[in-house]
């Protein structure tokens, strides 16, 4: 489902979804597909964050 996104913008839209709220099923399905990838949200957060 996300795998033309790249991993930037997956990453970018999950922090987004995150931070709006939106739906839990919509966030589960991006943080399947981080996972599936091997990105580590808490480094790339940490990277993104100043």
């Amino acid at each position: 489902m996300f795998s033309s996104l790249s991993n930037k913008v997956l990453v970018d839209t999950y922090f987004n979804a995150v931070k709006l709220e939106l739906d839990e099923d919509f966030i589960k399905l991006l943080e399947e597909e981080i996972d599936r990838r091997g990105i580590q949200v808490d480094m790339v957060e940490r990277m993104v964050k100043p």
